[in-house]
Order: C-alpha cells, then sequence, then structure tokens
C-alpha cells in the first residue's frame, strides 16, 4: 500500500515538474518571439517612415476616441477672439526681446505684452514716432496694468484722460474703450502726437502730455520716461541692460539754489611774547 502511494506521488511530482518545465519553456519562447516582432517593427518603422506615420496617426485616432467627453461649462469657445494675447516666438527677434525685457521688469506675462509690443511697432511705423517711446509713457504712466486710473481720472494703458479725449474714442464704441488695451493704446499715441506738434519738441510734448507744460516742474515725468526709453532702445539693439534701477532723478524746470556756505575767516595767531622780545632788541 505504502509503496503504491509513493508510487503515484512521485508520478505527481514528475506531471507537476514537467508541466511546470513546459509553462517556462513556452513563456521563454514566448517572450523571445515577442522581442524579436518589437525589433523587425523597430527596423521596419525606421526604414518606412510612412508606416511609422500612418501608425502614429491610427494609434492618435484611437486615443481620442476613447477619451471622455469634456465637462459642461458656462466658456465660451470664442473667447480667444477676445483675448490680447500672443505667443512671444511669433514676434521678430527684436521685439520679442524687448516682449521678455519688459516682461522680466514689470512681472507681466509675456503673453499680453507680445501683443503690445507689436501693436507700438505699427503704430510707431506709421506715426514716425519711436515705438519704444510709446512703451516707455506706458511703463511710466501705468506699469502696463490696462486698468489703472489715476486719482485725476486718466485711465487705461496710457493714462489718457477720458473725459477730455472722450470724442477719440466714439469710432471704437465709446469711452468705454478706454481699458481695452490696444485701444487705448492708439488713442494715447494720437494724443502724444498732438502734444509734440503743439511743444514743438519731444521733451516739451511730454510735458504736455503729463499736464505740466504751465508748471516749473513736471515731478520727473520726463526724465523717467526718456531714461526707459533709453533702456528699451538698448534692449532693442541687442543689449541687456538691468531690470532693477535706481529711481530716475527728478528734472527741474528751474535749478534750486544752493546756498554756499561763507569761506572762513582768517584769525591772527596770538604773538609769541618771546618773538617780540627778539625784535624789540634788535630794533
Amino acid at each position: 500500500m505504502n509503496k503504491a502511494f509513493d508510487a503515484t506521488a512521485r508520478g505527481l511530482r514528475t506531471f507537476v515538474s514537467d508541466v511546470a518545465d513546459g509553462f517556462f519553456e513556452i513563456t521563454h519562447n514566448g517572450f523571445a518571439l515577442v522581442g524579436l516582432a518589437i525589433v523587425f517593427a523597430a527596423l521596419a518603422l525606421v526604414a518606412r517612415p510612412d508606416l511609422r506615420k500612418t501608425g502614429e496617426e491610427q494609434l492618435m485616432g484611437w486615443l481620442q476616441s476613447r477619451k471622455p467627453a469634456p465637462e459642461a461649462t458656462d466658456l465660451e469657445p470664442t473667447a480667444i477672439v477676445r483675448t490680447t494675447a500672443a505667443s512671444p516666438g511669433d514676434l521678430p527677434k527684436q521685439q520679442a526681446a524687448v516682449a521678455y525685457w519688459l516682461s522680466k521688469k514689470y512681472r507681466v506675462a509675456a503673453e499680453p505684452l507680445s501683443v503690445l509690443v507689436a501693436e507700438a511697432y505699427q503704430l510707431g511705423k506709421r506715426t514716425k514716432l519711436d515705438p519704444t517711446l510709446i512703451l516707455a509713457i506706458m511703463a511710466v504712466e501705468s506699469s502696463f496694468n490696462p486698468f489703472a486710473q489715476s486719482h485725476v481720472g486718466a485711465q487705461g494703458l496710457m493714462q489718457v484722460m477720458t473725459r477730455v479725449h472722450g470724442d477719440k474714442y466714439e469710432s471704437a464704441g465709446g469711452t468705454l474703450t478706454a481699458f481695452d488695451p490696444v485701444t487705448n493704446m492708439r488713442v494715447g499715441v494720437k494724443v502724444l502726437q498732438e502734444c509734440i506738434a503743439r511743444a514743438g519738441s519731444l521733451e516739451g510734448g511730454l510735458r504736455y502730455y503729463v499736464g505740466a507744460a504751465k508748471l516749473e516742474d513736471d515731478g520727473g515725468y520726463a526724465g523717467k520716461v526718456m531714461a526707459e526709453h533709453e533702456r528699451l532702445q538698448q534692449v532693442a539693439n541687442g543689449r541687456n541692460p538691468p531690470t532693477t534701477m535706481p529711481a530716475a532723478p527728478i528734472v527741474r524746470a528751474q535749478p534750486i539754489p544752493v546756498a554756499v556756505p561763507p569761506k572762513p575767516q582768517h584769525v591772527a595767531e596770538p604773538a609769541d611774547p618771546q618773538k617780540v622780545a627778539l625784535l624789540s632788541e634788535v630794533s
């Protein structure tokens, strides 16, 4: 009885061992075949780019078909039309450099700045104004905040006095378009042209623009604009001035008189008694 049981156990162990060996052999051969298939497929894709392209298209189509449907939202698919933004990489090299430099200095995204820089160059070409001057005025006036408003009512990127120049916004739809960046730029450039023509010079035009034409002091406004204008010209010419600059000095119409300290008066030294006595003996 025991011999029969032992024989049966040995038979089962042999059977299990044979099955396991066969399974591992089949698996090993299967992996080898899969590896060879992958190698041949890779060689075929390298040799036939058209096959690779077709496979990529089919795979992308399969992935797109399994992509879950987007959740319903209240966003409009045409919102991109109203967005004032563009890729800096689409700009010419010179304009892209200006956009990136302004973005770093004023901590504003480069994408909306790209639209403003491109518009400034187009306006400059039409009006014969340096585009970096237009950008410098925006930098000093609003630090590129299109919703900025001063305590006297100047609004938008170029801080145009809307109640004074409201007629210039009529063709765009009214004074509310003062907060549209591009519209504000165009109106601001018109105002700047009028100021320069009235003053007869750029610096004088800037004083008119800021409302300090009849004042002795413009608060350093023209000096700040011209300093930023010069830095932007350097950027446009391939140089890279630092983005952190000391405050521009205040330019005054009349220099402040400086009191000159009086010269110290010469005080005679007290006479030496010994020298006096010696001189008396000689005489």
